[in-house]
């Protein structure tokens, strides 16, 4: 099953492509104030009115196109993690890393693109698919016993959102990271060693060494 439905990849193309050089700015304003009109993201990045209305007919079509863009970025961590060629749990971890990145810049995007009732980031297929590979690959290498792909998936997404909500004092986090001071090194660590426990494999650090 789906996270998400699919789309043409045509228009999400179309849509990238105008996001482009509006990300930064509407991310930063929507992630403080999310009901931000047009016109106050437009000042924020710069543009006159006529600009970003000339770009987006609405604010609508400027989120649309932000969310189009982050399922690019979803694929574009997949490649950068070499999912499908690096060692399995050194890719994941690599991942992980990128979305907990991800969840900084593109905090507001990402919580509109996530389920209402898990707080599972919404993924499209070909995001979800990509997952659903690298689990697998942890299956047949051996680091996990688990050999159900989407679910590891849907495990991973879960505490993917339960591990970004913790707070930065949080004991768990304190003994996650070989350098405690490293928050997003620690959620990393937290994240990654849990899934694969979980998933009946050995501690993260063991596999992917």
């Amino acid at each position: 099953m789906n996270d998400s439905p699919d789309k043409d990849p045509a228009h999400e193309n179309s849509l990238v492509s105008k996001a482009q050089v509006h990300v930064p700015p509407a991310e930063a304003v929507l992630a403080v104030d999310s009901t931000a009109s047009l016109e106050r993201i437009a000042e924020a990045a710069g543009l006159t009115r006529v600009t970003i209305h000339r770009r987006f007919s609405s604010r609508q079509a400027l989120i649309d196109a932000l969310s189009a863009r982050l399922n690019e970025q979803y694929l574009l961590a997949l490649k950068q993690a070499r999912a499908e060629t690096a060692p399995p749990a050194v890719a994941l971890h690599r991942l992980t890393e990128i979305i907990f990145e991800l969840k900084i810049s593109h905090r507001f995007t990402m919580d509109l693109n996530s389920d209402s009732l898990t707080g599972r980031p919404l993924l499209s297929r070909q995001a979800a698919d990509g997952l659903d590979a690298l689990f697998a690959r942890l299956f047949t290498a051996g680091a996990i016993t688990s050999a159900d792909p989407a679910w590891g998936r849907q495990l991973y997404l879960t505490l993917l959102c339960e591990v970004g909500g913790l707070p930065e004092d949080a004991p768990s986090l304190n003994g996650a990271a070989n350098d405690p001071s490293d928050k997003a090194g620690a959620r990393t660590d937290l994240l990654v060693s849990t899934v694969i426990g979980a998933l009946g494999g050995r501690n993260s650090r063991d596999t992917a060494q």
